[in-house]
């Protein structure tokens, strides 16, 4: 979907969820706080869960509006966020090697970002990667095929694999999970 689809759903607050992503929240509940990315952040959900528990938080996304909406929110909880609008797509945003101690994707497929979030992961970081499963055995620009997420991960340890339904009451589409720490 391009950046004004997603801006225009963002200015209907269609995508105005308050809530983090259950797998965000299961998985970071016992760790330390440190550094963390939120890649395609939209509105800043799980952005704003880790901030709220003393991560420093980077969030990105390509929509001016849901920084917009997510520099909004970080003021009302006076939470610590640097929130930039950056093309994912366009590598307008770099993952700088062994930077961070957590990596968000929620929803958000994009290939050639894996083996930048795999390097931007200091030794013992945390990748938390959510992204919807293709209904169709081909290439999908959007959707992972069964069993490709994983492979992504394979040499890593992953502490949670699972295709099938989201746990994420804001999603209906069958997903791929991947928990993997470096």
């Amino acid at each position: 979907m391009s950046i004004e689809k997603w801006n225009q759903r963002y200015r209907a607050a269609e995508q105005s969820i308050e809530t983090p992503s259950p797998l965000i929240a299961r998985f970071t509940a016992d760790l330390a706080a440190g550094a963390a990315l939120d890649l395609a952040c939209g509105t800043g959900r799980n952005a704003l869960y880790l901030a709220e528990r003393g991560w420093r938080v980077t969030a990105v996304d390509g929509s001016p509006i849901a920084i917009a909406k997510l520099r909004e929110r970080k003021i009302e909880i006076n939470a610590e966020i640097d929130a930039r609008v950056a093309d994912l797509e366009g590598s307008e945003f770099q993952i700088r090697p062994d930077s961070y101690d957590l990596i968000c994707d929620c929803y958000y497929l994009q290939r050639d970002l894996f083996p930048h979030i795999k390097t931007g992961l200091r030794p013992g970081g945390m990748a938390i990667v959510i992204v919807h499963l293709s209904d169709e055995p081909s290439e999908s620009a959007t959707r992972a095929r069964p069993g490709e997420l994983r492979a992504y991960f394979d040499d890593w340890r992953i502490l949670h694999y699972r295709e099938g339904r989201p746990d994420d009451p804001y999603h209906q589409r069958a997903v791929a999970e991947v928990v993997a720490v470096r």
